[in-house]
């Protein structure tokens, strides 16, 4: 247990496996598998019949499975939820864990890029086998698109001074390492509030690198198709962009948070949404990263 500490802590752990209700034959998956933690609490109430599928792009988070007969690792972005489950011969869930963090594990890697206290590649891939890493998106992208993801994911009001920046500084030298960014980046993050305007910029970038807002829209409607009716799906979020989508889908069954109505006046709504939860006192000093964290849960509608 200890190196699996090591490697993420697991944010709001009893909270969102008490929410699944997860008992006996349950089929269920954890989308974030990372460190393991939620899916060994998971494991630890299931039966002898049940099934848990542990999501994770990351080859990292592979060293963390655990060997149970009732565990199957998928290496994928949960993106392909419903591709992975056919394979599998998995008609339908009961139900479904997403904790949308980055793993701490990620900030704590000095060689992953993904945080700015240390001087490496940039690179900010969860997915290391492919892809564009943030020093070819800082390279390569134009202004204007630059100045939209400093903007949209960042949520920085500074977003087209920075983009430029950005520009005229690749003209003379090329990115390659976060140093190279910070340089860049400081000077329009206010001292009093440096750490979190830079955290705004690295999170910016690693949101489009990662195509986490496409993912996680493409897994909302997935398992909107593969849970049972009565099944529960619990993710947890960080940020306002995240959680806008998840709370509108719950609420909907669609991105916008438009609730549609039958001949009758009725929701057409899939989900049933839940009381939303945010960490506890205790939580907080076991985990100052779950600071940000909401616990959002929706049950699947009967259907009609």
């Amino acid at each position: 247990m200890a190196e699996e500490l090591v490697y993420h802590t697991p944010v709001m752990l009893q909270e969102s496996v008490d929410r699944m209700e997860v008992e006996g034959d349950f089929i269920c998956a954890d989308l974030t598998f990372g460190g393991g933690g939620h899916s060994r609490e998971i494991l630890s109430r299931l039966g002898k019949e049940g099934h848990l599928y542990g999501f994770d792009q990351d080859e990292d988070a592979e060293k963390n499975a655990p060997d149970d007969s009732r565990f199957t690792f998928v290496r994928g972005n949960f993106r392909f939820l419903y591709n992975f489950m056919r394979y599998h011969e998995v008609e339908s869930l009961d139900a479904i864990l997403a904790d949308l963090g980055v793993s701490g594990h990620h900030f704590d890697d000095e060689t992953r890029g993904f945080s700015f206290r240390f001087d490496a590649d940039l690179d900010m891939r969860m997915n290391k086998r492919g892809g564009a890493t943030a020093a070819d998106l800082l390279n390569n992208a134009s202004e204007e698109k630059l100045s939209e993801i400093f903007k949209l994911y960042g949520e920085l009001n500074c977003s087209r001074k920075l983009a430029s920046a950005v520009v005229k500084r690749r003209a003379v030298k090329p990115y390659r390492r976060v140093n190279d960014l910070i340089e860049t980046a400081k000077p329009f993050c206010p001292p009093q509030r440096e750490k979190k305007e830079m955290a705004k910029v690295f999170q910016a970038l690693r949101i489009e690198i990662n195509q986490e807002v496409e993912s996680l829209k493409e897994m909302l409607q997935q398992c909107g198709e593969l849970l049972k009716p009565g099944g529960r799906l619990v993710v947890i979020t960080y940020h306002s962009i995240e959680d806008r989508i998840v709370k509108n889908f719950m609420k909907s069954g669609n991105m916008e948070g438009v609730v549609e109505k039958d001949f009758f006046g009725r929701s057409t709504a899939p989900f049933e949404p839940q009381k939303m939860l945010t960490p506890t006192a205790e939580e907080l000093e076991r985990n100052p990263r779950s600071r940000s964290a909401k616990l959002r849960v929706a049950i699947k509608r009967e259907e009609a």
